[in-house]
């Protein structure tokens, strides 16, 4: 098993040539370029020098409602930790070597190394795998050979340079494999391990939850004498409590974030 650069170009001209996620040497299928957006790898099965099986993870899918039910996350949770998920977003058998069991021995070789090249490449390490069939052309076979846990169907919605596609497409489905026997307690738990956090804290909130924030403060009892209630307490307090919701806990986090 051998890891090529990310801009191989090689792989990409053969995978582009070939099936998407594909065990059975299929025609060319519409979808995504090769190129991968974010962190990826590529990964290719060799024999004797020759190509058997090309392999790509990369960044997981921004929003899956069934791997997000599946894992127990709502939305807050998601966005700072879709960097402990990759996902399998090229599998391609080339024709002349489909040989039994060949394509889930080799998934499994990559999941046995991924999580320690992953740490070694950028820097945290993974938790999870997941991958979208489309079963238009595929059912999905080698991944339920290679136990992977099939949670549901995708709505079919689209990721465009605009959003989303207006209109529902093909549904996908939604297969995951942890990396961790306790892979989905960890990224459930309501505070995330600190050998998982990766970057600077996020704080997802919508909009209406931000703008009625100070409402939380405004029947608290205003301790402060006259000459100290230059400001509204309902505007004073949110100010250190929002890098906390955040997840800031550090003295000076905390001044950063009332800074921002």
């Amino acid at each position: 098993m051998h890891e090529p650069s990310r801009g191989h170009p090689p792989t990409r001209r053969r995978v582009r040539g070939g099936a998407l996620l594909g065990a059975d040497g299929g025609p060319s299928l519409p979808g995504r370029a090769a190129e991968d957006l974010g962190h990826a790898l590529w990964y290719i099965a060799t024999w004797h020098g020759q190509w058997l099986v090309l392999l790509s993870f990369s960044a997981a899918a921004w929003k899956c409602a069934a791997r997000d039910a599946w894992i127990g996350w709502d939305f807050r949770h998601a966005y700072d930790r879709l960097h402990l998920i990759a996902n399998n977003s090229r599998l391609l058998i080339l024709p002349e070597h489909h040989y039994p069991n060949l394509a889930s021995r080799v998934l499994a070789g990559c999941e046995r190394r991924l999580a320690a090249d992953w740490r070694a490449r950028f820097g945290y390490p993974l938790l999870l795998l997941e991958t979208l069939v489309d079963p238009r052309y595929f059912h999905g076979t080698l991944y339920h050979a290679a136990n992977w846990r099939y949670v549901g169907n995708t709505r079919g919605f689209r990721r465009t340079r605009a959003g989303y596609s207006r209109a529902p497409q093909a549904a996908k489905r939604v297969f995951v494999r942890p990396l961790h026997v306790h892979a989905q307690a960890r990224l459930s738990r309501p505070i995330l391990d600190p050998q998982y956090r990766h970057g600077a804290p996020k704080i997802m909130l919508s909009a209406d939850q931000m703008v009625s924030l100070s409402d939380c403060f405004a029947d608290i009892p205003d301790p402060r004498r006259g000459q100290g209630r230059r400001h509204p307490l309902p505007t004073v307090w949110p100010s250190p409590q929002a890098p906390s919701c955040a997840g800031c806990v550090a003295t000076k986090p905390l001044a950063c974030g009332r800074r921002t």
